[in-house]
C-alpha cells in the first residue's frame, strides 16, 4: 500500500500488506513503491482528490497504471465513482456539476486504463454514494451504466476483494450500489 502517512501502518501490516510511505502524484515515490516488491500479481487503486483539488484521480491513478505495467501487474483494479464516463448520466445533474472536476479526472485514469488492456486485465469499480456504516451485504457490481444510488464502504471493499479473484469482472466497467439504496430515478 502506497499512503502519505504512516498513520494506518500498522493496521495495514497486520493484513500482511507491505506499506510504502509516499504519493501517488510523485512518480518517483510510486516507482518506489514498486521497486520494493519482487512479484505484484494484481494492484488495487482506490486513491482519489477533492473538488478542490483533483489531481489524484487522474495523474495519481496514471502514475500508478504506468508503474503496475511496468512492473508486470496482472490484473488492475481501479475504483472511481458513478456518474464517470459513460455512467454520467446516471447521476442527477447537480450532483454531476459538484463533482464534475473529480468525474472528468477520473475518466482520464479510467481511459487509461481501458486502453491498456493488451498489457493487464483491468477491472473498474464505479460505486455510488457512499456511506460509513456496516456492510449491508447487498451490494451489487452490475454492467449498468444508468444504475445511481448509494453503497456503504464495507460492502465496496468486499466487492473489490472479490473482483480481485473473479474472471467474470475482467476486463470490465461495473457500477457498485446496493439495491435497496438506490435512487428513485434508476432502474430496479
Amino acid at each position: 500500500m502506497l499512503q502519505r502517512t504512516e498513520e494506518r501502518r500498522k493496521e495495514i501490516e497486520g493484513m500482511m500488506a507491505i506499506v510504502s510511505k509516499g504519493d501517488a502524484l510523485d512518480v518517483d515515490s510510486v516507482a518506489k513503491a514498486f521497486d520494493d516488491m519482487e512479484e505484484v500479481d494484481a494492484v488495487v487503486s482506490t486513491i482519489g482528490g477533492t473538488t478542490a483539488n483533483p489531481e489524484a484521480d487522474s495523474q495519481g491513478n496514471i502514475n500508478i497504471i504506468n508503474a503496475a505495467i511496468k512492473k508486470g501487474v496482472r490484473k488492475f483494479i481501479l475504483v472511481t465513482s458513478i456518474g464517470t464516463g459513460d455512467s454520467k448520466d446516471a447521476t442527477p445533474e447537480q450532483v454531476y456539476e459538484v463533482l464534475k472536476p473529480v468525474l472528468l479526472e477520473k475518466e482520464k485514469a479510467e481511459n487509461l486504463l481501458m486502453e491498456s488492456a493488451d498489457k493487464m486485465t483491468f477491472v473498474i469499480i464505479r460505486p455510488g454514494g457512499l456511506k460509513t456504516e456496516e456492510k449491508t451485504g447487498n451490494a451489487v457490481l452490475t454492467e449498468d451504466k444508468t444504475v445511481c444510488g448509494a453503497v456503504t464502504r464495507a460492502d465496496v471493499a468486499e466487492l473489490v476483494a472479490k473482483a480481485l479473484f473473479s474472471d467474470n469482472c475482467n476486463n470490465k466497467v461495473l457500477s457498485c450500489v446496493d439495491p435497496n439504496m438506490l435512487m428513485e430515478s434508476s432502474p430496479k
